[in-house]
């Protein structure tokens, strides 16, 4: 049988470090039994039959959160063979009041003291003998994030386990008090182990309502309580605290000497810095401004576009470069003697068609005036049919003939043809039928490809949340943030699944349950999904790049975009019947900052990068596989058919978007392409991309772009997260509310962001008056729904009790 191991902490004092130490690739995640709160299990790396248990991260065994009792319903329940407590050594006293609650439940405890290398170096000294002695477990001293001692603590408590012993309570409270609980504990009913007696003594003591729930022998102690409170002039929960603090302190005199009591730490003169009350804000705004730049516009966008033009593309790239320079100087010379020697020619060909306002002509003369031959060349590759069909040719100066004696790049050093060239070539030389071939090339190397290109921008990110958060930084935003929230009528708590949704919204969602008020709780799900997870990514590189020519503050203002909605959307909804009411009181414990390790940051980053990975070969690649048919079939000669050159107007999903885009209209991007973008988002966040690489993108100017851009960031997520949504709320009904209010709020902010930019670009059409009156009716609207009373919280009372 194997044995069964139970890793139990405070939250941030490094269990998560340690699980994934102990156990490396040996774990499974998945949901707690009838709840959705994340289990985590793994085997030990040096010992396959010792299974541990990663419970959620608890201050205790009182049930004020879903955490709290989940945790302790495994440990009443299932019982593991022993308990691996781990303490965070730079705040013993805390950390200690959730091992007086364990040690009492009967079930063999070793302590792990965590944070070594910082003790070290702030000269604070731990006597472990002593410890060990007062609370009757053994104590050891590991730095999980630097794999110090994390195998002897392992090895303890697995031979800990083996031993099978009976675990005695070493901490007694006040004879007074000790006496009440022997009573009750006479009292108890007999078939109650007698090294759980104590547990179940406190907890009856306490009033602990989810221990009464499970029997209905329990003995009624009222009287003895009352007498007590009366005793003690405090309530019972409130005496047993402060018997365990006082239990604790006299302990710590013999147990933990500090080396300086006047000097403030470093974590302590970085946060007089970083949390301040004026600095805190500018601070962190330009921390996300640095991060979403060198993800998207800088490291991140030098690899994307080499993943896209190059390894996905048909460009493909020279080994360590060789040869690319002598390729592009022959490739230069042969433009400028074959195209753009007859530059003028070309100049007043394509200018007829702008006068005539034919499709792409603009863009094709841009790259013209630029003497950028490659975007000439993709734009004639997209837009040459418009052109034709328009009666204007510039055949005489860019033809078939003439591209022929173009250089070619396998002539020049060390080629590596594309992934899109080797893959076409190698179904042309199979003789592959012309619809597979469409298929694979066009519509899975394409449509996936084009999602995978972004793939370097988003690990460039996670890399970047990975070090925020594991150096204690993120920590401190949930701090700065709970006293902007709690003005808008939100805690602090509502912002750490916003922060957990940067990489994705499904495990943002479920991170909710930390919120123990009901209305604050399902008012967080309904906003977290505004953050850019890292599927939104993508989307916001693309209209960065194809619209704003890799302007640096598309990125930062996609996020900060995402936080505003969060607020106006918080103090809108909370002034509402539903979700009236005071925020849920927000305690949490800033770790230490500390640098952390390379392979920690490597492993959240990979984790996160790898199931993005996951679903572009599931998912996106089916819904690439749905695009690519939909755009290939339709109506050829006047009957229902298939075509690799199909135009997109007269393609199944070419009239499905003809016949909806009239509701993107008044947002600016009233088209085929973009609409079609819009609804398979739903799908996946990621598709959207997909759909423009598969169809050609649409002409987009940069103000519909970015209205695109905020509608699809801000409207209701994918359907994984949906699906979040649907099991949090556990109602379809508050379920199709969300996305109804998630939609609502996209479409109105996408509208005024399109229509004010139109009127305030000097366009005075009568469809821009329109629009702008609605707009600012919105914005009126919105200022009044801020502005207003806030009367509804005075009819709802919250008591919620804190330990201390």
């Amino acid at each position: 049988m194997s044995i069964k191991i139970a890793l139990a902490g405070n939250p941030n004092c490094g269990k998560t470090t340690l699980f994934n130490a102990l156990t490396g690739s040996n774990q499974y995640v998945g949901n707690w039994p009838g709840v959705t709160v994340e289990k985590k299990e793994g085997k030990l790396k040096s010992n396959k039959d010792v299974v541990i248990m990663d419970l959620p991260g608890i201050y205790s065994l009182s049930p004020y959160t879903l955490e709290e009792v989940v945790a302790r319903n495994y440990l009443i329940t299932e019982r593991p063979d022993a308990i691996l407590n781990i303490i965070d050594g730079t705040n013993l006293e805390r950390n200690l009041y959730l091992t007086t609650q364990l040690t009492e439940l009967g079930i063999p405890v070793v302590i792990a003291i965590n944070m070594l290398d910082v003790l070290e170096k702030k000269g604070d000294v731990i006597n472990t003998q002593e410890l060990s002695k007062k609370t009757g477990c053994p104590v050891y001293e590991i730095s999980a994030l630097k794999g110090k001692g994390i195998q002897e603590a392992a090895d303890a408590v697995v031979k800990f386990a083996k031993e099978n012993k009976k675990f005695e309570v070493a901490h007694v409270f006040a004879k007074n008090v000790e006496d009440i609980l022997e009573n009750i504990a006479a009292k108890l009913p007999k078939d109650i182990p007698e090294e759980q007696k104590r547990f179940y003594a406190i907890k009856l003591f306490e009033r602990d309502s989810k221990i009464l729930e499970t029997r209905e022998d329990f003995p009624d102690i009222e009287s003895i309580i009352a007498d007590a409170e009366n005793e003690f002039d405090d309530d019972s929960e409130s005496i047993i605290t402060n018997e365990r603090y006082t239990y604790i302190s006299s302990i710590i005199k013999g147990c933990y000497k500090k080396k300086s009591k006047e000097k403030l730490s470093t974590s302590d003169k970085i946060d007089r810095i970083v949390t301040n009350r004026w600095l805190a804000l500018p601070i962190f705004a330009i921390i996300m401004i640095i991060v979403y730049y060198v993800s998207v516009t800088s490291v991140g966008t030098l690899v994307t576009d080499f993943t896209n033009d190059q390894l996905f593309g048909e460009d493909g790239w020279y080994l360590f470069g060789i040869g690319r320079s002598d390729y592009e100087a022959a490739n230069d010379k042969f433009v400028e003697e074959n195209i753009f020697n007859h530059k003028t020619e070309i100049e007043a060909e394509l200018q007829k068609a702008v006068d005539e306002h034919v499709k792409g002509s603009e863009e094709i003369l841009a790259a013209v005036q630029d003497e950028d031959f490659g975007a000439f060349e993709e734009a004639m590759e997209s837009y040459s049919a418009a052109l034709e069909e328009a009666g204007i040719s510039i055949d005489d100066y860019y033809n078939d003939d003439i591209m022929e004696n173009a250089p070619d790049k396998a002539d020049y050093g060390v080629y590596i043809p594309g992934i899109t060239t080797l893959v076409s070539n190698g179904l042309e030389a199979i003789n592959c039928v012309d619809w597979l071939s469409a298929l694979i090339v066009n519509g899975i190397v394409g449509g996936v490809g084009a999602v995978l290109g972004f793939v370097p921008q988003m690990l460039v990110l996670f890399i970047f949340l990975a070090f925020l958060e594991y150096c204690g930084y993120m920590a401190r935003i949930a701090f700065i943030m709970d006293r902007i929230f709690r003005k808008f009528g939100l805690s602090g708590k509502s912002f750490i699944p916003i922060l957990i949704g940067t990489g994705c919204g499904v495990p943002g969602i479920m991170a909710s349950r930390t919120i123990e008020n009901d209305r604050d709780r399902k008012m967080t799900i309904m906003t977290t999904t505004f953050i850019p997870c890292g599927a939104k990514l993508p989307i916001i590189a693309m209209i960065a790049t194809a619209l704003f020519d890799g302007a640096w503050w598309v990125a930062p203002s996609a996020y900060f975009l995402g936080i505003a909605a969060i607020i106006i959307s918080g103090i809108i909804l909370k002034k509402t019947k539903m979700f009236a009411g005071d925020p849920a009181p927000f305690v949490m414990e800033l770790p230490a900052y500390h640098l952390p390790t390379v392979g920690s940051i490597l492993r959240s980053m990979w984790e996160r990068g790898w199931s993005f990975i996951k679903r572009a070969g599931t998912i996106i690649l089916l819904a690439s596989i749905i695009i690519w048919a939909g755009s290939s079939f339709g109506m050829v000669d006047g009957s229902f058919g298939f075509s690799t050159e199909m135009e997109l107007n007269d393609s199944v999903l070419g009239m499905i978007g003809n016949a909806i885009c009239w509701i993107f209209a008044p947002l600016g991007f009233g088209e085929a392409t973009a609409t079609i973008a819009t609804i398979m988002g739903l799908v996946a966040k990621e598709e959207v991309v997909g759909v423009f690489g598969v169809l050609d993108f649409e002409g987009l100017g940069a103000l519909a772009g970015y209205a695109f851009l905020a509608f699809n960031l801000l409207c209701a997520p994918c359907f994984a997260a949906i699906g979040a949504i649907k099991r949090e709320m556990n109602s379809a009904k508050w379920t199709w509310f969300a996305i109804g209010y998630q939609c609502t709020f996209a479409y109105a902010t996408a509208l005024v962001i399109y229509q004010l930019g139109m009127l305030f670009s000097g366009h005075f059409d009568v469809f821009t008056i329109i629009g702008s009156i609605v707009a600012f009716a919105i914005i009126a609207f919105v200022i009044y729904l801020l502005v207003r009373p806030y009367k509804e919280s005075t009819k709802f009372t919250q008591k919620v009790k804190i330990n201390a």
